[in-house]
């Protein structure tokens, strides 16, 4: 049936029929087809344990594509890639949702050189996709760019779109983007499958030649009541179908931890919503000390959702500081990646934004700079201490970041949706392995934070409490 006529059917049976559940369903994206067609769509890369050697693709088909079929090869100057690609197969799991069934497949691709250039299509019932390019990465450290971004999850297309394209438009060749999760709303805006139909055609074409290093948060896990009236969650069905993700995690948390090696940086991505509310706390505790002390990578990256400082929430996270910060300590993580707090905060030392500056002042030591930042609509106001305890924060903002790895020296450069460079600041290590912050002489804004009601655009402030 046609997308008009099948809901023009379901608006008659509706205003027909008298209403027999207690809440509305979730309304629709307006005006867009996102069932599953006959060309696969929602086509995402993702790397490996080890990003020289190891990637892994995604993607959605109708059901009449009933295998997960890939032709892969080296990427060619000229246009006969297909003559020296071939074939793999790989696993598939159906999914059925608000705008029908599909399948999602998995491929993994395995045994690939270092620093190599590839390319690859998907086959879905009426043909191929175009072809997609990536490159692995180096085997020993080399120079690199990444992006980071904080939560899409509300007003994906619409609004957040803005935020990531800016984004894929800042950096020449990223080669990674980094998500600190809530992708999606799942259970306030849309259609949960609408949700994921947005945040794909935000990033188009992007994430299937970039690789997509994703955390994932709490609006990924779905309320769930147990058989004895307790609340519970459940991992949403599709986000391990829409990211084949190393699997290298903690135990009984291997679809949404692990371990990603990309060219001298360790990239540790944790789950802080099944930390707290599902009892694997410890197992990743256990799982992220090992992961950490047997790293051999110049840098060490941690990525997780709930933030260790919150730069909007009364409380921190204390269960998840109390477990996981000395680790960060003691085994030398360089950088924080969060999420959650729908604001944005770069904070070096706990005693607050003065202690930063002295440290700048006398050349003192670091540990690790947390930081939290927000990519789509929803906003939350700040907190009492994001004032003073951050060295830099904003409320009513949408952000992007990104980071230049060198060999002594990480760089961030934090920009505002209007490409505005909204924070800069770079973590330098010697020789001896003595790290330092550095703030770059470039100009930033002075800090956008509400005032009563009015924003920092001139406008009703956005920022809500939390």
């Amino acid at each position: 049936m046609h997308r008009p006529l099948l809901l023009a059917t379901l608006l008659a049976t509706a205003l027909s029929s008298p209403l027999t559940h207690a809440e509305p369903p979730l309304p629709r994206s307006p005006g867009q087809p996102y069932a599953a067609g006959n060309l696969a769509d929602r086509i995402v890369l993702t790397p490996g344990a080890d990003a020289a050697t190891q990637m892994a693709v995604s993607f959605r088909t109708d059901l009449r594509q009933d295998r997960a079929v890939l032709e892969f090869g080296p990427a060619l100057a000229g246009p006969q890639v297909v003559a020296k690609a071939r074939q793999l197969s790989g696993s598939s799991r159906r999914l059925d949702a608000e705008n029908g069934p599909s399948l999602y497949h998995q491929v993994r691709l395995d045994g690939l050189s270092p620093d190599t250039a590839y390319a690859y299509r998907v086959q879905g019932s009426a043909g191929w996709s175009e072809w997609h390019q990536f490159r692995t990465a180096s085997r020993t450290f080399a120079p690199f760019s990444f992006i980071y971004l904080g939560d899409t999850q509300n007003g994906i297309l619409e609004v957040a779109s803005r935020s990531i394209r800016q984004a894929l438009r800042s950096v020449a060749r990223p080669a990674l983007v980094v998500h600190a999760g809530d992708l999606v709303a799942s259970r306030d805006d849309l259609a949960h499958d609408d949700e994921w139909g947005e945040w794909n055609q935000a990033g188009a074409w992007a994430y299937a030649a970039i690789p997509q290093l994703v955390a994932v948060g709490n609006h990924e896990y779905l309320d769930d009541l147990l058989p004895d009236g307790s609340e519970s969650r459940t991992l949403g069905a599709h986000f391990p179908a829409q990211f084949a993700l190393p699997r290298n995690g903690a135990e009984g948390v291997t679809e949404t931890s692990y371990v990603s090696d990309y060219q001298g940086v360790r990239f540790v991505v944790l789950d802080g919503t099944s930390a707290l509310d599902l009892g694997t706390l410890e197992a990743q505790t256990r799982w992220l000390e090992n992961a950490l002390q047997s790293s051999q990578a110049r840098w060490n990256i941690v990525v997780m959702h709930q933030p260790i400082y919150t730069c909007a929430r009364p409380e921190d996270s204390e269960p998840l500081k109390a477990a996981w910060q000395p680790l960060f300590e003691r085994h030398g993580v360089d950088l924080v990646l969060q999420g959650h707090d729908h604001c944005y905060s770069r904070l070096t030392h706990v005693a607050g934004r003065a202690a930063t500056r002295q440290a700048l002042r006398n050349q003192q030591a670091i540990g690790p700079v947390y930081m939290v930042s927000v990519t789509g609509s929803k906003m939350y106001g700040l907190n009492d201490r994001a004032h003073s305890q951050p060295d830099r924060s904003a409320e009513d903002t949408q952000l992007y970041q990104t980071i230049s790895v060198a060999q002594n020296r990480l760089s961030v450069r934090a920009y505002s949706a209007d490409d505005r460079l909204y924070d800069a600041f770079d973590i330098q290590r010697d020789a001896s392995g003595h790290k330092t912050l550095h703030e770059p002489d470039l100009a930033t804004p002075t800090e956008r934070y509400c005032t009563r009601n009015a924003g920092p655009d001139g406008l009703p402030c956005s920022a809500r409490d939390k």
